[in-house]
């Protein structure tokens, strides 16, 4: 993929906190696996001795933060390890579900390989409460609110209220079409048609926490192209 600009994923900066809006596709860190691009690695090139607070998974968009020095790093560490930090995710997922402020709490297991598991007998606590934001024909716009930090908690938590997000196989997520909104299309002959939108539609919307100097920060993400097209879309082609 084409590496971003540092200067053109800056939501806030001062002194003590980088924000950044973190693209699709791009790995929050290092992951070992040959390629070399990762957000961490484009902040050091400007802040050698930058460090990372939190992660977001390689498909997912939004909100991330980073610390410029180990005071900073301690404080924002310890607001999420306390869970502190009010977080807002937005989703598109399948079907059309009411949720008013609805509550999962369920124990995740995090398997060596694969996707996770609800456990409660082994699992880790882990709550995230979701309410709908807006309708559309075959599919539904919802907040999540996770409480806690588990991995692909926002993920496993919708899928067993059987409200996975979109193009999500890993937990039973399935892709959108133009096709199944837009009456009279087509295909051209010999191609297959794609997806709205080729990551599953998880979106890091906002951060709400104390700053290291005791005020209140609150950070915000704009939707990147793909998701905010498909929302465009859908709700369009639902009216």
């Amino acid at each position: 993929m084409k590496i971003p600009k540092l200067a053109d994923l800056i939501i806030f900066e001062d002194k003590d906190l980088l924000v950044l809006n973190k693209p699709p596709f791009l790995p929050s860190i290092d992951e070992r696996d040959g390629l070399t691009i990762h957000l961490l690695a484009i902040a050091r090139r400007h802040f050698p001795d930058i460090q990372i607070c939190h992660r977001l998974d390689r498909e997912t968009s939004g909100v991330i933060v980073f610390a410029k020095n180990p005071n900073a790093y301690r404080h924002v560490s310890m607001e999420f390890e306390h869970r502190k930090i009010e977080k807002t995710y937005h989703a598109v997922i399948d079907g059309h579900h009411d949720f008013e402020d609805v509550e999962v709490d369920l124990p995740i297991l995090v398997a060596k390989k694969g996707p996770v598991k609800i456990d409660r007998g082994a699992g880790k606590p882990a709550q995230t409460i979701f309410h709908s934001l807006e309708f559309f024909k075959y599919h539904t716009l919802v907040e999540c609110k996770p409480k806690t930090g588990r991995q692909h908690q926002i993920r496993i938590h919708l899928a067993t209220k059987g409200a996975s997000i979109c193009t999500d196989v890993l937990y039973g997520g399935k892709p959108v079409f133009l096709s199944r909104y837009k009456k009279g299309y087509r295909v051209n002959k010999g191609k297959e048609e794609n997806p709205l939108i080729q990551r599953f539609a998880l979106h890091a919307k906002e951060l709400k926490f104390r700053h290291p100097n005791g005020s209140m920060l609150t950070v915000e993400a704009d939707y990147p192209k793909d998701f905010s097209v498909l929302v465009a879309l859908l709700r369009k082609y639902s009216n």
